[in-house]
């Protein structure tokens, strides 16, 4: 009888560490180089922003207008990706996630947004690219404090 609850309870382990290992691998934590200093792959999500993602976020990475009040239907609008925005406070492999999968893996439990996931739209590349694009236009200072924010990301 302890033996097989023993059994039991190694099996259970070990699904417990696949299903975070699952977790972890669809939260976007393999995430492709984004560089926004190589102008070829700084050219391609440029051009990939433009067909998929400026309709919402702006031709210039403005964000929709009063993008910190919430419209109508309890929504925000979408926010600027540019220095003035939140993009930047949040490490690259949650960026690439919430393009891939939508932001519901990484908002709080019933968070309404109209973010769509662009998994099966984009290929991974793609959406690397366009956050290659964006990280480009930030200042300076702004891309250290994100390169920071990703070294401590890398760390958890």
């Amino acid at each position: 009888m302890i033996a097989q609850k023993s059994l039991i309870g190694v099996a259970a382990l070990a699904l417990l560490a696949l299903g975070g290992g699952a977790f972890y691998w669809w939260r976007g934590t393999d995430v492709p180089r984004i560089d926004p200093d190589d102008k070829a792959q700084v050219a391609e999500g440029q051009a990939v922003y433009r067909a998929q993602c400026a309709r919402c976020h702006g031709a210039n990475l403005e964000g929709q207008p009063n993008w910190k009040e919430r419209q109508a239907n309890g929504r925000l609008p979408a926010p600027p990706h540019d220095a003035s925005g939140h993009t930047w406070h949040h490490p690259d492999r949650d960026l690439f996630g919430i393009a891939k999968h939508g932001l519901a893996p990484y908002a709080p439990p019933g968070y309404q947004s109209d973010m769509p996931a662009f998994d099966g739209v984009l290929s991974d590349d793609q959406i690397a690219a366009v956050l290659a694009y964006i990280k480009s236009t930030w200042p300076p200072d702004i891309r250290e404090r994100q390169a920071r924010i990703n070294a401590q990301a890398a760390q958890q």
